[in-house]
């Protein structure tokens, strides 16, 4: 069974995911935007697929009521959008250590996007994400 590996910077938290990524999405709501400096690109997941090792350097922040982010807290690296009433956590693409073997299949919330790019790759792009 395929394995992918993730980790924050500074390596104090390290994420194992078992099987495929499923394809990815794009997020330019302004949260995203400012959790993680530019736009959000990450992969959800089942819970069940997902091992995090030093899961005490993370730091949750509740951004909603409904979703909390987690980033590490000694290096603050953006790892993790997390709904915990569904059965799934989102985990940033940028912190795979790999190759993924996934692509973006679309952009989300591109109302909210920064007034300093274009998205240009032809991808699908909606105004507001799906329902969480």
């Amino acid at each position: 069974m395929t394995e992918h590996k993730a980790s924050c910077l500074c390596g104090a938290v390290q994420v194992h995911v078992t099987g495929d990524l499923p394809e990815a999405v794009a997020c330019h709501c302004t949260i995203c935007r400012k959790h993680t400096g530019h736009f959000e690109a990450s992969v959800d997941l089942p819970r069940d697929r997902v091992t995090i090792d030093g899961a005490e350097h993370i730091t949750w922040f509740q951004s909603s009521a409904k979703v909390r982010r987690g980033f590490c807290g000694t290096c603050g690296s953006s790892l993790f959008f997390d709904p915990p009433h569904l059965d799934w956590i989102g985990v940033s693409l940028g912190a795979f250590d790999g190759p993924t073997g996934t692509k973006l299949v679309k952009h989300i919330f591109v109302a909210d996007k920064g007034d300093y790019y274009d998205i240009a790759d032809g991808l699908p792009q909606d105004m507001a994400p799906p329902e969480s």
